[in-house]
């Protein structure tokens, strides 16, 4: 390379001006280089004329004793002679004037081009993990605390959510209780907007030996209400845990292993089955849409990858069942109707309200078992695609014979098995500019597993818990037009059948009874006894990417979904068949800045 010429004692600005340029190129390049750990040669100690110090401390960790790039990162840059290694101090001079930090220094146009460029949110995924999640696995250690290292990730959200129907709910919405027309809240809107789900995560790695990775994850928003929490001056609502767990992997054998709260086994990955590689619907809500598989839950769970192509999962769940019935003032430990034939119905238990750190406010049901997940994934030049089975058992304790109160009888436990297969999918297409996916899963005693929250059972005339048939389900179509831009469309629908008995007075009992007197669902303040059968939603919607750059990001997202809801068949007053259905629009105009994302 050839030496720099002495500058001109007479005009010389031009020169100034090549020798500065150059100057910010080998900042930006060597900023670069230290950003991928690839810095490992060392600058020549010399420099010419007024050039003083370009190895000097302009750059992060650069010192002053001259490490620098690689000589083919450095090929183009002109060869700075005649300065000796112990003159290396202070700041890079022209002329004796100090060139200003590469932070602040503002950088000719036809050298902005060659700085380092900001990590953008990736948008071209069928999930983008900074949308559905916290993007926290590419981005770079905030800090070490010896050879753990920790990254933080998360976001500060602001959702505008207008429905049709007055649901008084926050930002997940309960996608099943939209009101019949006979609800007063049927005829009045809802505004409701809120900071709930801004979001922070945390993630600490460690690799204590060669392939094996240790970590442990913790993600947060503010979704919790306490017992003063309201609307009203404050809005003092609580921080809630969406996820924490352990997990380990072992490449050289691949297996990888998790302990704790997480996404469910059951939920449809975008690729792997590794965590925080769920396939998530980019959508604000964050009870997601109807139609989309997942829970989260405490859990154990080993994954077993063959090349990295083929997977096989176990898990082991937390299990919860909700239950379904058409007497509506039924309690646990009540009798429920007497069937036909019969002269009194049992004494039913089935839940239990929280004690300990449960929420003393909530029920909680008799699990006998966990729910247990076994899914196989392939990941193909064409996709990736799940199969599973999901394994689940229902118990109530019934009480027969005894007095009227039941005192003296004898008490038995009842168990059910249910549970169901199912899949999911995500396709590339279009050379990736739009994502096909989709999930499915149908089996017995599911409900808990949808957003609408469809109950999982009903009783027998016997007491026994019947898990009820259902299905749930989702296709989506995800675009990708522009680096900045992502669009996406859903369909969703669940659906459950009906699993009565015939009490002693004729009429049926369980869910979705056939003789049920639904008058009162069309008459205003009417009481209305509808229970749903299927609820079909539609979504669409769309994120842009505003800003970027080492101050982070900043997005703002547009969604639209609607709902219809279908009741099980009854009767009105005269004897006619009844089918009430209630239908609801909900849109959410958000904002949020991601302030780690640079």
């Amino acid at each position: 390379m050839a030496c720099l010429p002495e500058p001109a004692h007479a005009d010389n600005s031009a020169e100034i001006a090549q020798l500065r340029s150059m100057v910010l190129q080998l900042q930006a390049q060597v900023r670069d280089l230290q950003k991928s750990q690839k810095v490992a040669h060392a600058i020549p100690h010399h420099a010419t004329g007024n050039v003083q110090n370009p190895a000097a401390k302009y750059g992060p960790g650069l010192q002053a004793s001259g490490k620098a790039v690689p000589h083919a990162a450095t090929s183009n840059l002109p060869h700075l002679t005649g300065q000796p290694e112990e003159e290396l101090a202070g700041p890079v001079r022209i002329n004796n004037q100090p060139v200003e930090p590469f932070s602040v220094d503002p950088a000719p146009a036809n050298v902005a081009e060659d700085m380092q460029s900001v990590k953008s949110i990736n948008l071209s995924s069928s999930s983008p993990t900074a949308l559905t999640q916290t993007e926290v696995d590419s981005l770079p250690p905030i800090f070490k605390i010896g050879s753990v290292s920790v990254k933080l990730g998360g976001f500060v959200d602001m959702s505008n959510i207008y429905r049709d129907k007055n649901l008084t709910a926050g930002p997940a919405t309960p996608w099943g209780s939209f009101p019949y027309s006979g609800n007063p809240n049927a005829h009045a809107s809802e505004y409701r907007p809120t900071a709930q789900l801004s979001r922070f995560s945390m993630l600490i790695e460690g690799k204590p030996a060669k392939g094996v990775t240790v970590e442990a994850y913790v993600e947060g928003d503010f979704g919790g209400s306490g017992s003063n929490s309201n609307a009203v001056q404050t809005n003092s609502y609580v921080p809630r845990m969406r996820q924490a767990y352990l997990a380990a992997d072992d490449r050289d054998l691949g297996l990888h292993f998790l302990a704790g709260q997480a996404w469910s086994l059951t939920t449809g990955y975008t690729n792997t089955l590794l965590r925080r590689h769920e396939q998530l619907p980019p959508v604000v809500d964050s009870n997601l849409i109807p139609g989309v598989i997942f829970t989260r839950v405490p859990q154990v769970r080993v994954i077993k990858d063959f090349h990295r192509k083929w997977w096989l999962g176990l898990s082991v769940e937390t299990p919860q069942a909700t239950l379904g019935f058409d007497d509506s003032t039924l309690d646990s430990g009540g009798n429920i109707p007497a069937a036909m034939g019969q002269t009194s119905g049992p004494h039913v238990i089935y839940n239990s309200t929280g004690t300990g750190m449960l929420d003393p406010e909530a029920h909680y049901s008799l699990d006998v078992a966990p729910d247990i997940v076994l899914k196989g994934a392939v990941d193909t030049s064409v996709g990736h695609f799940e199969l599973y089975g999901l394994a689940r058992w229902f118990r109530t304790i019934v009480v027969n014979g005894g007095s009227s109160g039941g005192l003296g009888g004898q008490a038995r436990s009842r168990v059910a098995f249910g549970g169901g297969v199912g899949g999911s999918m995500a396709v590339p297409l279009l050379s990736g500019k739009m994502q096909l996916v989709g999930d499915v899963l149908a089996g017995k005693g599911i409900g808990r597993y949808g957003p609408s929250q469809l109950p999982d059972m009903t009783f027998r005339s016997s007491g026994a818990p019947a898990p009820l048939r259902e299905i749930i389900g989702s296709l989506g179509l995800i675009g990708h037009p522009t680096d900045n831009l992502l669009l996406y469309t859903y369909g969703g629908v669940e659906a459950a059948h009906r699993a009565v008995y015939e009490g002693a007075d004729g009429n049926y009992y369980g869910y979705g009874s056939p003789n049920a007197n639904l008058s009162g669902c069309a008459i205003m303040m009417g009481t209305c006894n509808a229970e749903t059968q299927s609820l079909a939603s539609y979504t669409m919607g769309g994120w842009w990417h505003l800003l970027d750059g080492h101050y982070g990001s900043v997005m703002a997202g547009l969604q639209y979904t609607y709902v219809r809801k279908f009741a099980f068949r009854g009767v009105d007053n005269s004897g006619n068949v009844s089918r009430p259905t209630a239908n609801g629009n909900t849109v959410f105009v958000t904002f949020r800045y991601y302030p780690f994302q640079n």
